[in-house]
């Protein structure tokens, strides 16, 4: 009898990708042109993976709609002008990540797939600069969905994928990965090297250290 399908759900941000110079970058000028102090890179940090406009809102949330709004933009122009010229070296893969994904694409059982707070563009564009676009069957993107840990972007891969919530689960670096895993009743695993304190991943199954040790991970949760 052949295994059932299995689906890993990958955030991008912090877990794929160390994407931290360039958002903190693009924030920054985003604030700038506002004329606005800049937030601490740790507060920036704090709420990557969330949709731009829930992070604008917690991250100037004593300014106007008007004004989040303006940020928003802003932000999504600094962001892409500064891809057009960095490419992929904007967003640099974590060591491990290529191979990983490699070799869980080679099982015929598996399923790969990103629940990102990225917008579809944002995430077209970094797949692209670095070779992924076969890789992943199911993109769920800001764009369509609530903001993370609202559990909708998982819930429409297992509709996607016709994969049952047992045979699956969510890789992130934050909380409302976490959060969002639990929401839909996927196991979650936390990573170690992304932007949220491991103390913050608690509601993850396990959190891992490095790529390498995911395979393992994911062969005892399944097993």
């Amino acid at each position: 009898m052949s295994a059932p399908l299995r689906l890993v759900l990958f955030d991008v941000d912090g877990t794929l990708v160390d994407s931290q110079g360039a958002i903190v970058s693009a924030m920054t000028a985003s604030f700038q042109a506002q004329s606005l102090p800049v937030p601490s890179r740790n507060a920036i940090l704090s709420i990557v993976g969330l949709s731009l406009p829930h992070a604008m809102a917690r991250l100037a949330s004593d300014q106007s709609d008007l004004v989040q709004n303006a940020l928003v933009d802003g932000y999504k122009q600094a962001y892409h002008a500064q891809r057009l010229e960095q490419g992929a070296a904007s967003s640099p893969l974590y060591p491990g990540a290529r191979e990983v994904i490699q070799a869980l694409h080679d099982m015929p059982e598996v399923l790969l797939g990103v629940a990102t707070g990225k917008s579809k563009r944002g995430l077209d564009a970094l797949l692209e600069a670095h070779g992924l676009e076969q890789y992943f069957i199911t993109r769920q993107v800001a764009d369509h969905h609530p903001s993370k840990p609202h559990p909708s972007m998982i819930e429409t891969a297992l509709a996607e994928t016709g994969v049952g919530a047992a045979h699956s689960v969510m890789v992130g670096d934050t909380s409302f990965d976490m959060e969002m895993a639990a929401a839909a009743q996927v196991a979650g695993i936390g990573v170690s090297w992304g932007y949220h304190d491991r103390s913050a991943l608690s509601a993850a199954q396990y959190v891992i250290e490095s790529f390498e040790e995911l395979p393992v991970t994911l062969a005892n949760i399944w097993d």
